[in-house]
């Protein structure tokens, strides 16, 4: 491995990679390209320098930010804009311009180079109305898939990749799934070697929560920091449920895919927590409250949220068979991993995430 291209690299999910590929192949040039729109991605550039990755200031929309990039082995698609909310506002064109042309652009830079490409994708990409209409049971703490499943690719295991893909998903997982769908063109059409990660919610240090993206910083950093929150849609409670995985399980998976991309190559595989590795927003609290000490008020808002899904997790088995991984780190871990960030630098987040 000579060189690897990161795009998002000074985000979340981006510049973690970054730093682990520059760690698995010291010799390497690592180059890390970001557009430094989110807020708290400039806090990542002095951290992403020490370790000795190169960072390329552009945008993956626009085509020639690509040029000063002579080629690459390996291109990890890690750009987005995150926000299920996203194309609800007034237009969705930022977010199909990002999520798809700007995909179509990395596609063509690998093209071009003749670059493998390991693309996250999203669970987002399943559609909503068909899993808000999937049997489920209401327990005192949150809501749990039936044993009774109709549909192919759910079970009590959560939702695999044969789920149906017809419906509406947001223009957010819209996005996503069409960038998908382009990505194969690619490989059938001009001999890319690419995979594709549909990552369920990934936690961990250095994620910059809001309402939207980043669940579990945003209820820890509140814990922490201080504010209020809301239980908003399916009656207030807060039982909605999704899995978690932190960000070092979803490193380590993406390494060993990078070390066999030959024998992986087309595959598509749902990455995620898992069913062991599912909380709900009531009982996110509670682990919250534990870890840090504090209580903060919640408000409750029972109409539910445009875009919003009752139960998620992940039926991660055929990652699990292919590439012998499975989470390793829990949702205390995850959750105990942020508050001890979080409580390390509250000076510099506070004004982000307070």
């Amino acid at each position: 491995m000579e060189s690897v291209l990161v795009t998002g690299g000074a985000g979340f999910v981006g510049a973690a990679l970054a730093i682990a590929a520059k760690r698995a192949y010291p010799r390497a040039r690592i180059i890390a390209v970001d557009n430094l729109k989110r807020r708290g991605s400039e806090l990542k550039l002095p951290i992403l320098r020490e370790r000795g990755v190169e960072f390329i200031h552009g945008d993956i929309r626009n085509p020639e930010d690509f040029d000063p990039i002579d080629g690459v082995d390996v291109v990890l698609e890690c750009s987005a804009e995150p926000s299920i909310l996203a194309g609800y506002g007034p237009s969705p064109g930022y977010v199909i311009n990002t999520n798809l042309n700007g995909t179509v652009n990395c596609l063509d830079f690998a093209r071009r180079c003749g670059a493998a490409t390991i693309f996250l994708s999203t669970s987002r990409i399943y559609p909503i109305e068909a899993q808000n209409g999937l049997p489920y049971t209401e327990e005192d703490t949150r809501f749990a898939l039936a044993a009774e499943q109709s549909l192919p690719g759910v079970s009590e295991r959560g939702i695999s990749e044969d789920f149906p893909l017809p419906g509406a998903r947001s223009m957010y997982g819209a996005t996503k799934l069409s960038s998908e769908l382009i990505l194969h063109e690619y490989r059938e059409t001009f001999g890319l070697k690419a995979l594709v990660n549909r990552c369920g919610i990934i936690a961990g240090p250095w994620q910059m929560g809001k309402v939207d993206q980043g669940v579990v910083t945003l209820w820890a950093a509140r814990h922490v920091l201080g504010g209020s929150l809301d239980y908003i849609g399916y009656g207030g409670l807060g039982k909605q449920v999704r899995d978690m995985l932190h960000l070092d399980d979803l490193v380590e998976l993406i390494l060993y895919q990078m070390e066999r991309l030959d024998e992986l190559d087309g595959e598509t595989f749902n990455v995620g927590g898992g069913l062991e590795n599912s909380v709900s927003l009531c009982e996110l609290t509670k682990v919250c409250e534990e870890l840090t000490g504090n209580s903060i008020e919640i408000g409750s808002v029972s109409e539910d949220r445009q875009g919003d899904v009752r139960i998620y997790y992940t039926d991660y088995a055929r990652v699990s068979e292919r590439c012998g991984w499975r989470p390793e780190r829990d949702i205390k871990t995850i959750v105990g991993d942020i508050v001890t960030w979080l409580e390390a630098h509250k000076e510099e987040l506070g004004p982000i995430l307070a």
